[in-house]
């Protein structure tokens, strides 16, 4: 069999060069942030993690949105979901309908301690549940504001504080391992362990860093492939 033609070997050995450097350095460049993650209710009370921010969303009436405050590495780690279920009749069976307006089941979970920001501890255990009755074009954040004042967000519009909690920082990176929440909350029974595209990396697919390195790669192989042709004429 014949092998490769020489001119093809610096490329190569440069593409394989840069892929061994990505995967070397990915799992350092791997961070955990402590944010106020965003879910949308399903059936039969499970979550989602939503694909608009608060600010975007304009859920319907009869919708049940979710806010969880913790740790995380990935956008949709279906361990930090919030620890309730997302019932509509559960949270607003005692707020009557009204002309002109529409209903939006809110739970808001505050998170575990372990989560907590140095100094600060959730302003209770269990997440709290509000219904919220606000006009029909009403984004998610306004119907949180109708229920769970003060709101903080920060610069780029990231929602940051709910009723107050955290009282500082906004999705900042923290070391692996500090603040992490334990796989399953003896205390919390509804509280899911670790979910398999958790541990996998996330039901997100590959980081966005791995895939510009791949990318990159793909890129310089084939600059230096021309390249040595183009010296072989």
């Amino acid at each position: 069999m014949r092998g490769l033609p020489a001119h093809r070997f610096p490329a190569l050995a440069l593409a394989f060069g840069v892929l061994l450097v990505l995967f070397a350095s990915a799992p350092a460049m791997a961070s955990s942030y402590r944010y106020w993650s965003f879910w949308d209710g399903g059936a039969n009370g499970s979550w989602s993690y939503a694909t608009q921010g608060p600010s975007m969303a304009r859920p319907a009436d009869g919708s049940v949105q979710g806010f969880r405050f913790g740790v995380s590495k990935d956008a949709g780690d279906q361990s930090g979901r919030p620890r309730a279920d997302a019932d509509f009749e559960a949270v607003c069976s005692a707020t009557p309908a009204e002309q002109g307006r529409k209903r939006v089941a809110l739970v808001i979970d505050f998170g575990l301690p372990a989560e907590a920001p140095s100094g600060e501890t959730p302003p209770g255990d269990a997440p709290r549940t509000a219904c919220a009755r606000v006009a029909p074009d009403a984004t998610s954040a306004e119907a949180l504001a109708a229920v769970a004042k003060p709101l903080r967000y920060n610069s780029a519009a990231l929602l940051c504080g709910i009723s107050g909690y955290p009282r500082q920082g906004c999705g900042e990176p923290i070391a692996d391992g500090a603040g992490q929440r334990p796989s399953a909350s003896p205390s919390s029974p509804s509280s899911p362990s670790a979910s398999s595209a958790s541990s996998s990396g996330g039901s997100g697919g590959p980081s966005a860093g791995l895939v510009v390195g791949v990318v990159a790669v793909a890129a310089l192989a084939a600059a230096g492939v021309w390249q040595s042709r183009r010296r072989a004429r």
